[in-house]
């Protein structure tokens, strides 16, 4: 019997039988096939499979395809939102290549063939919107590539494991990793503010950046763990990566390696000042109601003040943390500006914000007490602001003198003033209590950790109706609501919404809730007497006592209650 040709050889997707095989008949009879001489097979078997695209996952990356040209086949269906795609037209290796041929728009979200070209890598990858995608921006990257439309193929894609169409060779193609959550004991937002100055030359820079490494990887990076970035302090600060750009520790190895030396001076302050006023934005991937950090990293002595970016620093609730190395010597100090620069631009002079190492070398020892310190958010003082830091319970009136459309302008109230704050486990939280002659406990300090809950449950909070006992429900609130969180680091504040006369004593309970480190704001609208929300109050009682005759005047009271909390918190922690 002949030798069967590679043109009708069994590829994925066609699936032949032995017994088709077998079966097929030509004039010479039978089952016959001229003979091929087996070079000329495996050269036509092999140009078969070159035609047949690689089936990749939605987040294969450029640096997973090591071939100049490289036909892959993207699966449909794959989350926009997760796509981490670096520039425009050409992409940095790093990028997902499905999510850079959508952005491109050489596929749909459908899938289908792409072609990948590698290229040299590259500076200044830009950010482009287009097709569902944000592409971001990396300053440098390695490798790079750029995708056209492919050749269709037979090989069958799936959101799953990779695989190929290539002759077997005895090894696994890696699986793409799934993101993983990280360590969410040590939830923080880390800048890392490197030397590149001239001052610490390319070896021990390089020494740096292997140190910073070994710290990243240990703080167990991930996307509900801590997020970092690096800026690089020289001449002119720069911004290598944000925190959004990677959520994987690997990833973050990579960019770091990628970083080069810049030289010029140690503008540190400069660098110190940028990086608290333009690292930590929304949009670069800073999250609400988690610390901000920055991990400054001073070979010597920084050439410029350190001191005023240490304030602006801690006016925008940025923890800054000194890792000083190689400190002047005594011959030196006529250079050094201020030779107490660490303790004047640290978040708190108390020693636990700096750090110092005699050198570069042999820093593996102080990788783990750095990452300590970096994960122990009770003592990121600077972190705690206003907006935050604090717990407000609202004790609402649901009697019957109030009525439902004028309940629902006090829920109003209530939601506008709850928005403000950044709600999260480890940030402010909020409680709601509603009282008539009874009390009625809408949700605790501890039932929602998101804002989206929170306003929601506000919301659908039912109308009780009845009498007005003010007092017991100040009662009820501080002992059910405050009492569970007497162990909290954040501030207390209750703010109380009425329309009208106690049929109670409310100073006594004011005045244990006072006692109890509780900040009252009393809010009184129609017939609420002026004595009793002046009694309810914290002093100064004209700062916390609040009147409006109409439920419509309670909006502009908004405004009043969020600078007063914040007054408040900030008198608190000086």
């Amino acid at each position: 019997m002949g030798i069967v040709p590679a043109s009708s050889l069994p590829v994925r997707g066609q699936v032949q039988s032995r017994a088709q095989l077998n079966t097929k008949d030509t004039e010479e009879g039978p089952c016959y096939r001229p003979a091929t001489p087996l070079g000329s097979m495996t050269t036509q078997y092999s140009s078969v499979l070159e035609k047949i695209p690689i089936a990749i996952t939605c987040f294969t990356r450029g640096l997973d395809i090591r071939k100049e040209k490289a036909d892959v086949l993207c699966p449909g269906g794959c989350p926009l939102e997760e796509f981490s795609v670096f520039g425009n037209i050409v992409y940095a290796s790093v990028s997902s290549i499905c999510g850079a041929a959508i952005h491109r728009g050489v596929i749909s979200n459908s899938g289908g063939p792409v072609r990948v070209y590698s290229l040299p890598g590259r500076e200044n990858y830009s950010s482009v919107n287009a097709n569902g995608i944000q592409s971001q921006t990396l300053s440098r990257w390695s490798a790079s590539f750029t995708v056209t439309k492919g050749k269709s193929g037979t090989q069958e894609a799936t959101g799953q494991a990779a695989s190929t169409a290539r002759a077997p060779t005895g090894k696994r193609l890696k699986k793409t990793p799934e993101k993983k959550t990280g360590n969410k004991d040590c939830k923080a937002d880390i800048a890392f503010l490197i030397d590149g100055s001239f001052n610490i030359g390319q070896r021990r820079f390089n020494l740096q950046k292997n140190f910073v490494g070994k710290v990243a990887l240990m703080l167990g990076i991930g996307t509900e763990g801590p997020h970092v970035g690096l800026v690089q302090a020289s001449e002119h600060p720069k911004i290598e990566f944000y925190l959004k750009n990677f959520t994987s520790a690997k990833d973050v190895l990579f960019a770091i390696k990628e970083v080069g030396f810049r030289g010029g001076n140690s503008n540190t302050g400069k660098a110190l000042k940028h990086t608290a006023q333009k690292f930590f934005k929304a949009d670069a991937g800073a999250r609400k109601g988690i610390p901000k950090v920055v991990v400054v990293f001073i070979d010597g002595w920084p050439s410029d003040d350190i001191e005023e970016a240490g304030i602006v620093a801690r006016e925008f609730g940025v923890n800054v943390f000194i890792v000083s190395v190689a400190k002047p010597i005594p011959e030196e100090l006529g250079m050094v500006q201020d030779v107490a620069f660490v303790d004047k631009a640290v978040c708190r002079n108390n020693g636990f914000f700096s750090y110092h190492m005699p050198n570069w070398f042999g820093t593996t020892k102080y990788v783990k007490p750095l990452v300590q310190k970096l994960c122990t958010h009770e003592q990121m003082m600077c972190s705690k602001t206003c907006y935050n830091s604090v717990n407000i319970a609202f004790l609402i009136d649901g009697s019957s003198s109030v009525g439902d459309s004028n309940f629902r302008l006090m829920l109003e109230f209530v939601s506008n003033i709850a928005k403000t704050f950044e709600i999260s486990d480890i940030g402010a939280k909020i409680a709601a209590v509603q009282f008539t002659y009874d009390q009625r406990t809408e949700f605790s300090f501890t039932d929602y950790s998101t804002k989206e809950n929170i306003l929601a449950v506000i919301r659908n909070i039912r109308y009780m109706s009845g009498g007005t006992a003010t007092g017991d429900a100040i009662s009820f609130t501080v002992r059910n609501v405050f009492g569970p969180m007497r162990d909290s680091p954040n501030k207390n504040f209750l703010v109380i919404i009425t329309d009208g006369q106690s049929y109670d004593d409310v100073r006594g309970p004011a005045a244990a809730a006072h006692d109890a480190g509780i900040t009252i704001f009393s809010v009184g609208v129609a017939w609420a007497p002026l004595d009793d929300l002046k009694d309810m109050a914290s002093k100064p009682k004209e700062s916390h006592a609040f009147f409006t005759r109409e439920f419509t005047g309670l909006e502009p009271i908004v405004s009043d209650i969020i600078r007063g909390i914040c007054r408040d918190f900030l008198e608190s922690q000086q």
